[in-house]
C-alpha cells in the first residue's frame, strides 16, 4: 500500500524545439523493449560515473570514447535476477537510445513509450503538480511508501514528453531516495535524445523532471524523519493583480516599491527646474529606487542601469541640454561619468555624489592596493600581455595600470568576449585579468568547459575559437588572487546547500562575481535552460524572456528565480515583471501567471536601528512587534549564515534624503556641495601625464570593442610596442 502523501510541483518554463519525424522502413515499433513501470524491487548503492564537465550535451559513446559508464552483465537486463537494477536499468536505456543513430528514430522510440504511460486522472493535472523547465505542461506526483521507496506518476500535454516521462517514472519508481538521488543530470544527457537545430536540446526535459524528483524525495523523507526542512528564502510574488512578500526582509523590500507620491512629486519637481538628470545604479537602495523608477514617467532624464551604461546615459542627458547629473552610485562609477563627459565635450555639466563621505567599493579598494601593483609589475615582464581590469575600480587605477601594462576596460557582460577577442588577435598573448577573482576563477572553469565542447559549440560563442585554441589559451590566462565583493562573497556554502535543497529546480541566476560554489550550481542549470550566469542586465533579460514565453504559451504558470546578486535588482527586475503581465497585449489572457523573486538570505539579516538615526526610516510591523529596519544593511551588521545579506552598504549611501539636498542645492552658489562633487583628476601618472586622459583610455578601448567586436589597432600596438621595449 502506499502512502497517500502526495507531493506538488510549482510551474516553470522554458523552451525546446518542435520536432519532425519521416517515416523508415526499417523502424519497427513492435520490437521495442518495454521497460516495467511499476516492478519493485531492492536496489543496493552503487557509484554513477563522474559528473561531465561540459555544458554541452555529450555525443553518443560511438562518437565519444572519453564518455564514462556503466558496467552491466548480460544478467542485468533481467530484473529478477539482480539487486542492482537502477545503474543498470539506467545503463540498459542509454544504450537502447544511444544505439539508434537518427534522430528521427530515437523520437519515434519515445512516442511509443508515450503510448505506454499510464494517464494522470484530471484531480491531479493541477498547476501545483506542474513540473518547472518544460515548454509542454508536465505533471509529477511523488509518494514514499511503506517500505521506504519512492513511488513516481507523471503525465504531460506533448506526446514526445510522455515518452520522456515514461522512460523516467520506469528508472525511478520503486527505487530508494538515496539511489534517485545520487542520479545526476549528466548522466541522462548521455541519452542521446537532444534534437539537432533546437533552441535548447530536448534533454532538458529528462533533466528537469529528475531534479522535480529529486527535491520531492529529499522533501519526503525529511518529512517521514521528523527533520525539520530549511526556512524558505523571503521572496516577493508579483502578479498582474499586486505584489505579496513572504517574509519580513521581503516586506522590507515590497514596500518601496510603491513610492510616497509627494516625495514623487518633490523630486519631479526640483529636476525640471532646475534641468537635473539622473544615473542610478541597478543596486540602490528600493526606497531610491522605488522613487527613481516612479519619476521616470514625469521626467525623462532619469535612468537606472548597471555600470556599462551609466557614464553612456549621461552623455545623453547632456546632450538633451541637462545641466547637472547626478550620480548614484558609488565614487569609481561618478568619476567614470565625469570624465566621460569631459572627454564628449561636456566639461560644464556639473557631476555630483550622493555623500561628503567617500563611497567606497570593496573591488576596487583591492585593486588601488601595492598587491596589485606588483600583480602587474609581474605582467609586464612577460611580453606580450595585456591587462583586462573590470570597471568595478577607480580612475586613478585605470591610469596607473595602463602605464605598467597595456589595459582594456571590462564588464561581466562583455569580460568573456573581450579575452576571447584578444587572443585571437594577439598570438603568444599573456593575459591578466584582475580584480575580482571569483569572476577570474568562474572565467577559467567557463574556458576549461569550452575545451571540452565541440567546436561547432564553440563557434557559437565566438567564430574564431575552437577545442586547440581554447585549449592553448588556458595557460596563458592568470588572474588575481585577492580581490572580492563583499556582497558576492556572500553567496557561499551555506546559501548553496539551502538553494541546492529548497531551490534546486527553480530558475537561477547568478552574477559572474559570486563564489565558485554558487557559480557551479547556476552553470549547471544553465545547461538545462534554467539558469543564467552574467551581468545584472544579463540576469534582468533572462527574467524577462522566460516571462515573456510563458504569456505566449498562455497556460496557468508560477515561475521561481533565485535572485543571485544584490537585491538592489529587486526594484528593476519588479518593474519589468509587472510591465510585461500588464500589457495591453496580455491582460486580457486567462491564464494566471505569478513570478516569485527569492532573495537568498535569511529573514533576520536586517539592520535594526532606532528610529531617530534616520528621518527616512519607516517601521514594519511583524506580528504584534513594529520593528524599525533598513532593507538590508547600514555597514555589514545583520548578517547570518544561514543565507547573505546580499545588500551593499556602500550602495546605501545614496538616499532619498541625499538626492534632494543636492537638487535643491543646485546650482551651488553657496558652495556647501563642494564635498559632493565629483572632482577632476589633477594628478599625474608616474609618466608625468593626465590620470584622467590615461585612465579613460581603457574605457575608451572597451567602447570600441563594444562598437567593433574588435580591439582597436591602438590598444594591439601598445601590446605589441610593450612586448619590443620590455615595458
Amino acid at each position: 500500500m502506499y502512502s497517500s502523501a502526495t507531493i506538488t510541483m510549482k510551474a516553470a518554463s522554458s523552451s525546446t524545439s518542435l520536432f519532425f519525424i519521416s517515416k523508415n522502413p526499417n523502424f519497427n515499433s513492435k520490437t521495442v523493449p518495454i521497460l516495467n513501470i511499476n516492478k519493485t524491487h531492492k536496489p543496493k548503492s552503487f557509484s554513477f560515473f563522474k559528473s561531465l564537465k561540459s555544458i554541452q550535451s555529450p555525443k553518443p559513446a560511438s562518437q565519444n570514447p572519453n564518455q564514462s559508464s556503466f558496467s552491466c552483465s548480460a544478467a542485468t537486463l533481467f530484473p529478477a535476477e539482480t539487486t542492482d537494477l537502477l545503474p543498470c536499468k539506467l545503463q540498459r536505456l542509454i544504450t537502447e537510445f544511444q544505439s539508434i543513430p537518427e534522430p528521427v528514430d530515437r523520437v519515434k522510440r519515445l512516442l511509443h513509450y508515450s503510448a505506454l504511460l499510464p494517464p494522470l486522472p484530471e484531480s491531479s493535472r493541477v498547476d501545483s503538480n506542474r513540473v518547472m523547465g518544460c515548454t509542454a505542461q508536465v505533471w509529477l506526483e511523488a509518494t514514499l511508501d511503506e517500505d521506504n521507496k519512492m513511488r513516481f506518476r507523471a503525465d504531460s500535454d506533448s506526446e514526445i514528453t510522455k515518452g520522456f516521462c515514461y522512460c523516467l517514472v520506469s528508472l525511478f519508481d520503486g527505487a530508494s531516495p538515496e539511489e534517485v538521488v545520487k542520479v545526476k543530470t549528466e548522466d541522462l544527457a548521455a541519452l542521446n535524445v537532444g534534437l539537432v537545430g533546437g533552441e535548447r536540446s530536448r534533454v532538458n526535459t529528462w533533466q528537469n523532471v529528475l531534479i522535480s524528483m529529486q527535491k520531492r524525495s529529499k522533501v519526503l523523507v525529511a518529512e517521514r524523519q521528523g527533520n525539520k526542512l530549511f526556512e524558505p528564502f523571503p521572496s516577493l510574488v508579483v502578479t498582474k493583480d499586486g505584489i505579496q512578500a513572504k517574509g519580513s526582509y521581503a516586506e522590507a523590500q515590497a514596500r518601496y516599491l510603491f513610492p510616497d507620491e509627494s516625495k514623487v512629486g518633490e523630486l519631479v519637481n526640483v529636476l525640471k527646474e532646475k534641468k537635473i538628470g539622473i544615473v542610478a545604479h541597478f543596486y540602490m537602495d528600493p526606497e531610491v529606487q522605488g522613487v527613481l523608477t516612479a519619476a521616470q514617467k514625469h521626467w525623462p532624464h532619469i535612468y537606472i542601469s548597471d555600470s556599462l551604461v551609466m557614464a553612456d546615459k549621461a552623455v545623453k542627458i547632456a546632450e538633451a541640454g541637462c545641466e547637472f547629473v547626478t550620480v548614484l552610485g558609488v565614487d569609481f562609477m561618478s568619476e567614470n561619468v565625469r570624465a566621460i563627459l569631459d572627454q564628449a565635450g561636456f566639461q560644464d555639466v556639473g557631476v555630483y555624489r550622493m555623500s561628503d563621505e567617500r563611497i567606497g567599493c570593496s573591488l576596487a579598494d583591492a585593486a588601488a592596493t601595492p598587491a596589485y601593483m606588483n600583480y602587474l609589475e609581474a605582467a609586464s615582464t612577460c611580453p606580450p600581455s595585456l591587462h583586462v581590469i573590470y570597471i568595478n575600480t577607480s580612475l586613478e587605477t585605470k591610469a596607473f595600470a595602463h602605464e605598467l601594462v597595456p589595459t582594456i576596460t571590462c564588464t561581466s557582460s562583455n569580460v568573456v568576449q573581450t579575452i576571447l577577442q584578444a587572443f585571437t588577435q594577439i598570438p603568444d598573448l599573456n593575459l591578466y585579468y584582475g580584480p575580482d577573482s571569483y569572476m577570474g576563477a568562474n572565467i577559467a572553469e567557463l574556458f576549461k568547459q569550452m575545451a571540452m565542447m565541440s567546436d561547432e559549440e564553440i563557434a557559437e560563442i565566438h567564430p574564431k575559437h575552437n577545442r586547440n585554441s581554447i585549449r592553448s589559451l588556458l595557460p596563458h590566462l592568470h588572474y588575481y588572487q585577492d580581490g572580492t565583493c563583499i556582497v558576492h562573497d556572500l553567496f557561499g556554502h551555506e546559501v548553496v546547500e539551502k538553494i541546492n535543497e529548497m531551490y534546486c529546480d527553480a530558475f537561477l541566476t547568478a552574477h559572474l562575481e559570486v563564489p565558485g560554489e554558487m557559480f557551479s550550481l547556476a552553470m549547471e542549470a544553465k545547461r538545462r535552460g534554467m539558469g543564467v550566469v552574467g551581468s545584472t542586465q544579463n540576469i534582468l533579460d533572462f527574467i524577462k524572456q522566460r516571462v515573456q514565453e510563458a504569456l505566449n504559451r498562455d497556460v496557468n504558470e508560477h515561475l521561481q528565480f533565485v535572485l543571485g546578486t544584490e537585491t538592489g535588482m529587486v526594484t528593476s527586475i519588479v518593474a519589468a515583471v509587472r510591465s510585461l503581465l500588464g500589457s495591453t497585449e496580455y491582460a486580457s489572457g486567462r491564464a494566471k501567471i505569478s513570478v516569485e523573486i527569492v532573495f537568498p538570505v535569511s529573514s533576520d539579516s536586517m539592520t535594526r536601528t532606532s528610529t531617530s538615526s534616520s528621518p527616512t526610516i519607516k517601521s514594519v510591523q511583524l506580528g504584534d512587534f513594529v520593528l524599525p529596519v533598513i532593507p538590508g544593511v547600514a555597514s555589514g551588521e545583520g548578517c547570518s549564515i544561514h543565507g547573505g545579506c546580499a545588500s551593499c552598504p556602500y550602495m546605501k549611501m545614496n538616499s532619498l534624503t541625499s538626492l534632494l539636498k543636492v537638487a535643491h542645492s543646485l546650482p551651488d552658489r553657496k558652495n556647501i556641495l563642494k564635498a559632493y562633487e565629483a572632482d577632476r583628476f589633477k594628478s599625474q601618472t608616474r609618466q608625468g601625464k593626465s590620470v584622467a586622459d590615461v585612465g579613460c583610455e581603457p574605457i575608451l578601448h572597451m567602447r570600441h570593442f563594444q562598437a567593433n567586436r574588435e580591439l582597436p589597432e591602438m590598444l594591439i600596438n601598445q601590446v605589441l610596442h610593450s612586448s619590443s621595449n620590455g615595458r
